[in-house]
């Protein structure tokens, strides 16, 4: 009965506030999509809907005439003398006939090069017309699965918030936005949100964004994961070939239908075709097509773009009014597609604004924006919803009221919180959704792993975890047992954090216990690793101490684009040796002891026990960082065009034994940059000093991410090195590090014939470390990037070449890249 009175109130919600509405097809009576549909001489539009349907606000009777135009489609004005609204208008549009009647041939030029060379040239003078402006934006984002499993690596999937029906199809996501847009050349760019709707989340907030949803093919390239070519980029010749299809007239307006022809299958592009105005030398529309083997996303089966553009008259400017794309995917054995649907409209090209207009905040909403109903979405929204639409926010606002009661919520519950048989061993959680919290139970299983200072050893915990609403504010706490077979010691660890909210993120933390640490903090070798290298190849290479401590942390983003982050803490260190000399396989080589500065000693450590208090301050700065402001959270963008930069003092002070203390300062400077279809650059460099540290212990050397296990696990390259030995370079004195590189992203390979094929990436890094102690050390790499099997392009091999001291050494590396 409650779907029945919503779909009744839906339909009198459309009838009240209907004004010029119909329906568009083709000669057989096809209804045709995202049709552009305006008030001739006025700002006034729409766009047709999936289904064809569409509806025109006009604020009074009298006559008009509407222009329904669509790419392939004659252009189509129709008067009409509208006495009553609502008033209904159906309308058949005729498939455009494209003519090379119109054309001059000259054998010895190739009329759509010559129009594209046109285009090129007039790109300036068309960019420098849209400098500035304002524009009402709306955005509709859809996304369909079909045919989903029940369980994806052993995790169940559900019905994805009420999105799948019986055979495991349904809508996944629905939600549309309002916003008023302004830009100002060169990056300046600003969004309010006024209405954001989500279906299923009468609370949620859309995040389709205008930003991010600005594609043009003015750009030399479109950043779509990787950077794309636009067919009339000024080095579009490299990548394309272009043929004139036809020709036909928008009015007095003759426009070129030209298709867009890749030179190389595996370059980063589109093909399709390009409507260019003659004359006026501007894009009238764009139907182009790129792959997941384009932009490196493999499961993208399909990605189709299509704009159209509306003539200004007074500023002689085709302006973008529309743009859908569409996609498609497939992975894991299923598959779904999806559309956004972007619509312009209420054009200023000469805004004033003020001084200080722009800010770094580019995202904003109104206060209750998402608290709309649905009169004011049927009286603002330009694009009807489809029928299958329709019954999605139906359905899942009705689902929404059922889903959120406590009595659903424990139900959903009891099935997820049964213990599985291997539960004991796996780990397991218990949730109560309804009040916002969940223990987990680690299980011993995933952290067994062995290593020569306390032989097999594993893990086992609690944790607690609750949330806000939203997410916005979290609280979690745990406690962890590990013990060791050989060194016979069960050590606990424990500890609490409360961030407070999703704006400044204000964290703290406490924490404490008793750990085998590594001498470096950052753990270069991974226990699994570790264990591998350990029990197959007979190489113990990862190094560790005792370490009991407490530990209080404070974290916070003070203002935007400057993050503090403090740590205080008591530390107990005690040396450890060698407990196992178990191996599995018995190489040429011996394990070395647990002492990093002298591998042959098996009787001395590297540290005496000691106890030290541990201050560190430490700041990023990231330089105009751009954020969005959600009414529930601030969320900064990492794509700045200026680098960060990290400034850390970090104190020792109340050692039990003379000498101990110390004081070091370091900074760094990071960032990663796109530079056009030629890929993308990376940089980290570090460097820092000590004070008063001649007879430090080890553990406060400045250790450096070395790797002697020919495995990069963790898929960072900016902040290791490849073959450096792990603690050979450790240091209580000055100290410089810098890592580059350079992804190519198919630049190279992707023009040499049969490499292209394969889609790999070329990759080349440099690595350099220089000490107060030691010569320098460096490295050169190049390898390969988006290596895998179908679908699943997730590897990378690099050869490794080391100098240091007058020698060299090389070696492949094998790893993951993301």
């Amino acid at each position: 009965m409650q779907k029945i009175l919503a779909l009744f109130a839906l339909f009198l919600s459309l009838t009240a506030s209907a004004q010029i509405t119909g329906n568009v097809t083709n000669p057989s009576n096809e209804p045709l999509p995202f049709v552009n549909i305006y008030i001739k001489g006025t700002s006034i539009g729409t766009t047709s809907n999936a289904d064809g349907h569409y509806r025109l606000n006009a604020e009074n009777t009298g006559d008009y005439v509407i222009t329904f135009q669509f790419l392939g489609y004659q252009t189509k004005d129709v008067s009409v003398n509208v006495n009553e609204l609502p008033f209904m208008l159906d309308v058949s549009l005729t498939e455009e006939t494209t003519s090379l009647d119109e054309v001059i041939v000259d054998a010895s030029i190739n009329p759509a090069d010559r129009i594209i060379r046109e285009v090129i040239d007039h790109k300036e003078a068309v960019l420098e017309k849209r400098q500035a402006y304002t524009a009402d934006f709306y955005s509709r984002g859809i996304w369909k699965v079909k045919n989903a499993p029940e369980k994806i690596l052993g995790q169940e999937l559900g019905d994805l918030g009420g999105g799948l029906d019986s055979t495991r199809t349904g809508i996944v996501y629905l939600s549309e936005t309002i916003s008023t847009i302004a830009y100002q050349a060169p990056d300046d760019f600003k969004e309010k949100i006024t209405a954001s709707k989500v279906s299923g989340d009468d609370n949620g907030f859309s995040f389709n964004s205008a930003q991010e949803a600005d594609f043009s093919f003015y750009n030399n390239t479109l950043e779509i994961n990787t950077q794309l070519v636009s067919p009339i980029a000024s080095n579009a010749f490299n990548y394309y070939r272009y043929k004139l299809e036809g020709v036909f007239y928008e009015g007095n307006k003759l426009i070129n239908k030209i298709e867009v022809i890749p030179r190389r299958a595996n370059d980063r592009i589109f093909s399709g075709y390009i409507y260019v105005v003659e004359d006026d030398w501007q894009l009238y529309g764009v139907e182009l097509n790129t792959t997941g083997t384009a932009i490196q996303v493999p499961f993208i089966e399909k990605l189709q773009f299509k704009h159209n553009f509306k003539y200004n008259e007074e500023e002689q400017l085709w302006i973008k009014i529309s743009q859908t794309i569409d996609f498609g995917f497939k992975m894991l054995g299923f598959g779904g597609d999806g559309r956004f649907t972007a619509v312009y409209s209420n054009y200023d090209l000469h805004p004033n604004f003020e001084r200080k207009e722009f800010t770094n905040e580019v995202l904003s909403f109104v206060p209750e924006a998402n608290k709309k109903d649905s009169l004011y979405w049927q009286k603002v929204r330009p694009v009807p919803l489809t029928v299958e639409e329709r019954a999605d926010y139906v359905k899942k606002d009705s689902l929404q009221i059922i889903r959120k009661s406590q009595k659903y919520l424990d139900s959903v519950d009891g099935e997820r919180n049964k213990l599985g048989i291997l539960d004991p061993l796996l780990g397991y959680s218990y949730s109560n959704t309804y009040k916002r919290w969940r223990i987990s139970y680690a299980g011993v299983l995933p952290e067994l792993g062995f290593n020569t200072i306390q032989g097999w050893n594993s893990s086992a915990g609690l944790s607690f975890a609750s949330w806000g609403e939203d997410y916005s504010s979290t609280f979690n706490a745990f406690v962890k047992a590990n013990y060791g077979v050989d060194d016979d010691q069960l050590r606990f660890t424990g500890g609490i954090s409360k961030r407070f909210n999703r704006f400044n993120y204000r964290t703290f933390s406490l924490t404490g216990g008793r750990t085998v640490q590594q001498f470096n903090a950052a753990q270069p070798i991974s226990p699994l690793v570790n264990s591998i290298a350990t029990l197959l190849w007979e190489r113990n290479y990862l190094k560790a101490y005792d370490l009991t401590y407490a530990r209080l942390g404070y974290s916070e983003e003070l203002f935007n684009g400057f993050r503090f982050s403090s740590s205080l803490g008591y530390e107990k260190r005690d040396p450890l040796f060698n407990q196992s000399d178990q191996v599995f396989i018995k190489n040429d080589v011996s394990y070395t002891s647990n002492n990093p500065l002298a591998p042959a000693d098996f009787s001395n450590a590297a540290i005496t026990s000691h106890e030290i208090g541990k201050l560190a301050l430490s700041a990023r700065i990231t330089f105009d960082q751009k954020y969005m402001s959600y009414p529930d959270g601030k969320f900064n963008m990492y794509d700045s065009k200026y680098p960060s930069l990290t400034v850390t003092a970090e104190q020792g002070f109340a050692a039990s034994k003379s000498g101990l203390n110390y004081t070091q300062l370091r900074a760094g400077v990071s960032q990663r940059l796109d530079i056009g279809n030629k890929g993308s650059f990376g940089f980290n460099l570090n460097g820092g000093t000590f004070f008063n540290a001649d007879n430090i212990s080890f553990v406060d050397y400045q250790h450096f991410n070395g790797n002697q296990t020919r495995v990069n696990a963790d898929a960072n390259y900016l902040n290791s090195f490849n073959l450096m030995p792990y603690y050979q370079f450790s240091t209580n004195e000055s100290y410089f590090e810098g890592h580059l590189e350079h992804n190519f992203k198919g630049y190279i390979l992707g023009k040499i014939p049969g490499l292209r094929a394969l889609n790999f990436n070329l990759v080349a890094g440099a690595h350099y470390l220089s000490t107060a102690t030691n010569k320098p050390y460096s490295e050169l790499s190049i390898g390969l990037d988006n290596l895998g099997i179908g679908k699943f392009r997730f590897l990378r091999i690099d050869y490794v070449k080391s100098y240091f001291n007058g020698g060299s050494d090389g070696a492949f590396m094998f790893g993951l890249s993301f």
